[in-house]
């Protein structure tokens, strides 16, 4: 009888999974849509039937199911216990324990996603092999994660790895989602750049740019390759939000000294583009020594969250 265990990353919108052998090979993957209604109290139960439904097509009984690991939007504490399941609608509970009884008792293990998606790039993509790696992903906002000797750093109150809401910024006025102000996510996600982008242009009116013809629908991506092409105040654009991510990656360094940072996300897509101007400044700030965790791009895309997820059972 094969061994398997599943990988569960669990987003506002969609939720995707992923079922291994005990080896760590990917046998399939697949996702559906999010329920949060009535609470999010769908939420597990859906996941639960999803999972007794592809491991009893795909065995048909000839399989045990050794564990169920989890990802889910939030902080989560090391007991287990989610405050808040940011996007979910959750409130006050334990995951991975109301998970077990529904699958009759099988080991679920529940991390935060962009941790767990930490670990799985750590396993299996950018940083494979590190045991000590910091995952920065630039997104809608900025996530992050910390791996130190292999395990998920979570920290007391389930706050570490909160790499997007690390004050870099004197100044800004505008307040971050968190409550906060000059946070790097108001300026390395997507979101941010193209709010960066929108103040150039509106400050600086009387300057030629390729950005003006996208108007309100301007992304990020319109920035990063325009950029890459030459426009002098896109690339400007992509300086500042590589000032602020090799300074923060810089700070990191000096402060939990890993083997490894990988950038993740959409925003990554911009490649060596982006990748090689935070190096540059990652080099400015980081003198004390070459001797140094390297800046790598991540490789698992949108698979990173399962891979963490089993990674958290397979151990």
């Amino acid at each position: 009888m094969e061994k398997i265990c599943i990988g569960v990353d669990v987003g506002g919108t969609g939720i995707k999974l992923g079922m291994f052998r005990e080896d760590g090979t990917l046998i399939k993957k697949w996702d559906f849509p999010t329920d949060t209604s009535d609470n999010g109290s769908h939420v597990l139960p859906d996941i639960a039937k999803s999972i007794q439904t592809m491991t009893e097509e795909s065995f048909h009984g000839k399989a045990e199911l050794i564990g169920v690991g989890l990802g889910v939007p939030g902080p989560v504490q090391p007991t287990g216990y989610v405050e808040v399941g940011v996007n979910l609608n959750w409130r006050e509970m334990y995951p991975a324990r109301e998970l077990s009884e529904l699958l009759g008792g099988v080991r679920v293990e529940v991390g935060n996603d962009a941790n767990v998606a930490a670990l799985g790039e750590a396993w299996r993509g950018g940083g494979e092999g590190a045991e000590n790696a910091v995952l920065i992903t630039l997104g809608t906002g900025v996530g992050g994660g910390i791996i130190m000797d292999g395990e998920i750093v979570t920290g007391k109150h389930g706050l570490a790895g909160e790499i997007g809401h690390i004050h870099v910024r004197d100044g800004e006025t505008e307040p971050c989602n968190c409550g906060a102000v000059g946070c790097l996510e108001q300026i390395a996600s997507a979101t941010g750049i193209v709010r960066e982008a929108k103040r150039r242009l509106a400050k600086e009116k009387e300057r030629e740019s390729g950005l003006r013809a996208f108007g309100d629908k301007l992304t990020a991506k319109d920035v990063c390759d325009l950029g890459r092409e030459g426009d002098a105040l896109a690339d400007e654009i992509m300086e500042t939000v590589a000032k602020y991510l090799g300074e923060t990656v810089a700070m990191l360094c000096m402060t939990i000294d890993p083997e490894i940072f990988i950038i993740g996300g959409g925003v990554s897509r911009a490649g060596a583009y982006l990748l090689d101007k935070i190096r540059v400044y990652y080099d400015r700030y980081m003198k004390i020594s070459q001797n140094r965790g390297r800046v790598v791009l991540a490789e698992l895309g949108n698979d990173a969250g399962i891979y963490g997820a089993a990674k958290l059972v397979l151990g």
